[in-house]
């Protein structure tokens, strides 16, 4: 009976799985109990939706008549002839290609409803972000902002793409057919084309919980007096930022201030790209300034596998209380008192 079942599976709804659509995932969960894709037909799980119906193309012959009693002469004739024909083939192409998945076509387990599977970059946006950082000599962060990318992402995808180009260049073989396959099984975020809108892949100004906020805190604060978020730092530890300059990518945030402010659109354009040169310049002074410090207080040793730096320190550095940064071993973590017994937890004088 199971074996019935099986092969009668194979031979009717099973066979949209034997030759799978191209550019789709192509999970059960995007098909009915017959086979048929759910989005191809405009019906979902519940009920039929409604399909956007486009305004029906005039009649060739009709046309031409028309134009020959408007007195149009050949040449312009031609000319609307073939952008007629354009948008017939553009049409064509948009009916007879496969819809865009929905969020409930992107489950794979159909008993488990609350996995959707997340998208991966293309092949294509790999080798574009590859080209800007390793060709146009672009900064990751410019990158990260214009793709929609987390910074870590397009280091690791530039590591990646130089270590292939290695490869091939050695002569390696490379595993292009499971690549193929495993991106096939997985939604995509594409390459915008010229004069498409950017598909953001991710979340990019996401901001990390800093340690210096995860002790428990009283602070008094008057009421006739505005709590921002520069002052929720400070409270926190005297050399914190705030978070609107923590954020990985802070020139978008200007970006945002300078549209609502109603600054024309090429006016934002320039500032924006004088405000990344600067950041740019200040970051590869700071870059340059740490790497003569390391240079004159480091002494580097070379080993036959690795490279020994060693510099002088001093037992004094941890201060009185042994709770100075500048002690050594202070990053791997100092306990904090706000739980300990005995420790008083509220403020008991406002300054």
């Amino acid at each position: 009976m199971l074996r019935r079942n099986m092969w009668a599976w194979f031979n009717g709804p099973g066979k949209a799985f034997r030759e799978p659509l191209a550019g789709s995932t192509n999970y059960l969960t995007a098909y009915d109990k017959t086979g048929n894709l759910r989005r191809a037909k405009g019906h979902g799980r519940d009920g039929p939706r409604p399909v956007r119906q486009e305004k029906p193309m005039p009649d060739e012959d009709e046309v031409l008549q028309q134009e020959e009693e408007d007195g149009i002469d050949e040449a312009e004739r031609a000319e609307r002839a073939q952008v007629r024909a354009t948008e017939r083939q553009e049409r064509a192409a948009r009916e007879s290609a496969t819809p865009k998945e929905r969020a409930s076509d992107l489950q794979p387990y159909p008993l488990n409803p609350n996995f959707k599977s997340q998208p991966v970059l293309s092949e294509e946006l790999r080798e574009k972000v590859y080209e800007q950082i390793v060709l146009n000599k672009m900064d990751l962060q410019s990158v990260s902002a214009a793709w929609g990318i987390d910074m870590r992402r397009v280091a690791a995808v530039v590591r990646l793409k130089t270590i292939e180009k290695q490869w091939e260049e050695e002569g390696r073989k490379l595993a292009r057919p499971y690549s193929k396959a495993v991106l096939e099984m997985l939604p995509k975020t594409p390459v915008a084309r010229k004069g498409e809108k950017v598909t953001p892949h991710e979340s990019i100004n996401d901001l990390p919980v800093h340690p210096a906020t995860r002790q428990q805190l009283f602070y008094p604060a008057s009421e006739s007096r505005a709590f921002t978020r520069e002052d929720a730092a400070k409270a926190f530890s005297p050399t914190l930022l705030p978070a609107d300059k923590r954020i990985p990518h802070t020139q978008l945030l200007q970006l945002e201030k300078w549209s609502v402010e109603g600054v024309p659109r090429e006016e934002r354009i320039n500032r924006f790209v004088e405000l990344e040169r600067g950041q740019s310049a200040e970051k590869a002074e700071k870059e340059r300034k740490k790497a003569a410090w390391e240079e004159r207080t480091q002494r580097v040793v070379a080993g036959r596998r690795w490279d020994f730096k060693f510099q002088d320190v001093s037992v004094e550095s941890v201060g009185r209380d042994g709770r100075s940064p500048k002690g050594v071993g202070y990053r791997y973590g100092i306990p904090h008192t706000d739980r300990k017994s005995g420790e008083v937890k509220i403020p008991t004088s406002i300054e």
